[in-house]
């Protein structure tokens, strides 16, 4: 009996070991506050939903209506008032500008979110080519996201002509 409790404690703390990485870099938050003139802010979420596949959910207040870029970028730093502090946009791969879904894009492309009558974007969307930790090379915890001013046009390299960037948060 004592072996039998022996090996199921033994089981129990292999397989929280083996866990324990993954239970850390399950989901992520960044806290997006203004930049300098804006009244952007919200909260966006980084959810690991499979082994290459990030749950994006959140909502964005405080913007003119329609579509607008948003992006993480390469640095975990919005210090600045305008928001290059955080560096261009994240691109691991070192690949073109592109849509969230297309085979060359940079990790960091995440599209547009679309701001309604009142000034709200609630979005909830899937995308590959991120994780949420920070050790991978295409590790998004410590970088930021941006909202940016105007619509990405999905294609115009680097930025997709999305405009200033108008809220910033760091992803952690």
């Amino acid at each position: 009996m004592k072996h039998i409790a022996f090996a199921a404690l033994c089981l129990t703390l292999v397989s929280g070991c083996a866990s324990f990485g993954e239970a850390d870099d399950a989901a992520a938050t960044a806290k997006l506050e203004p930049l300098a003139g804006s009244k952007v802010s919200g909260t966006v979420t980084f959810t690991r939903v499979g082994s290459d596949i990030v749950r994006v959910s959140g909502e964005v207040r405080g913007h003119t209506p329609g579509p607008k870029g948003f992006h993480i970028h390469e640095k975990g730093d919005c210090s600045d008032p305008k928001g290059m502090s955080a560096g261009g946009h994240f691109n691991p791969g070192g690949h073109k500008h592109g849509g969230p879904y297309e085979p060359e894009r940079h990790a960091g492309d995440l599209g547009n979110i679309n701001f309604d009558k009142q000034g709200v974007a609630a979005f909830n969307f899937v995308v590959g080519g991120i994780s949420v930790s920070s050790g991978k090379k295409d590790g998004i915890i410590g970088r930021s996201v941006i909202v940016h001013a105007a619509a990405d046009d999905l294609e115009t390299d680097p930025t997709g002509n999305s405009g200033g960037r108008v809220a910033c948060g760091i992803i952690k």
